[in-house]
């Protein structure tokens, strides 16, 4: 990937034809002791901050012949310090109009109220289908907020081709449905994997931490271990939406751990 763009909000990446935009929808303040250690403990590495920030990034996709994708949609109105898609998607001069695919990776707030703006728009006006797993539909027909996307939805399941060469690629354990979305644009190969981290400078240092709100740790630290293995084997640029910023990167395996080198 040879990135052309790089700003405080939005990093473009080009690579095999196609046009890779990393994108900050804001930034999350939350408790120190969610980062959990394999007992199901604080860590006390992260209980020295008085709470842990996270970015909030979500991944657009553009390729000669295919429809224009969004991963993932911000938190819209849901918190203060998140719903910046729109004008971060404006200084990356992507016009919102174009955007007819969103293939979210689970339903939690900061990942989907984003398709209203904080001001409560639609975000998206030519908004054609919302890719989401089987598992995760419950969730989102729960979530009466977005009561006018449920017509849009279009259940996935692990393996399923979406768009223009992006697979979608189970990864369980943090929510119901959770997946990630694999990307070969013959140069390279991308993961782009949800929340499969959260906090960064520790879990990549040492994959068994996990995170409070995972629907099931010991899934989902497996989960994250495999990704780490397969992405340092095979050389897979990563993105997430909590790694941060630029929110893409490798991962370099460090003896029994791993480390992690943003683009």
């Amino acid at each position: 990937m040879i990135v052309t763009t790089h700003s405080d909000n939005v990093l473009c990446g080009t690579s095999g034809g196609r046009c890779i935009w990393s994108l900050s929808d804001g930034y999350l303040d939350m408790p120190a002791d969610l980062l959990r250690d394999a007992q199901n403990s604080p860590v006390p590495q992260a209980m020295q901050a008085e709470a842990l920030r996270l970015s909030v990034n979500c991944f657009a996709l553009e390729g000669p012949g295919t429809e224009r994708v969004l991963i993932d949609c911000g938190g819209g109105g849901w918190a203060p310090t998140v719903g910046r898609l729109e004008q971060t998607m404006a200084e990356a001069r992507i016009d919102l109009a174009l955007i007819t695919l969103l293939a979210l990776t689970h339903t939690h707030q900061d990942h989907v109220h984003g398709l209203l703006t904080p001001d409560g728009r639609v975000l998206l006006p030519n908004l054609k289908a919302i890719m989401i797993a089987e598992a995760a539909v419950e969730s989102f027909l729960a979530d009466v907020h977005l009561a006018r996307f449920r017509p849009l939805l279009w259940p996935v399941r692990n393996g399923d081709q979406v768009a223009g060469g992006l697979k979608a690629i189970a990864l369980p354990g943090h929510a119901p449905g959770h997946i990630g979305y694999t990307l070969d644009t013959n140069e390279d190969r991308f993961l782009f994997f949800g929340d499969v981290v959260h906090v960064p400078a520790l879990q990549f240092g040492n994959p068994t931490f996990s995170w409070g709100y995972d629907d099931d740790q010991p899934i989902a630290r497996a989960t994250r271990q495999k990704v780490f293995h397969d992405a340092a084997e095979a050389g897979t640029w990563i993105a997430g939406a909590h790694l941060g910023w630029p929110g893409i990167g490798r991962v370099a395996r460090k003896g029994e751990a791993y480390g992690y080198e943003p683009a």
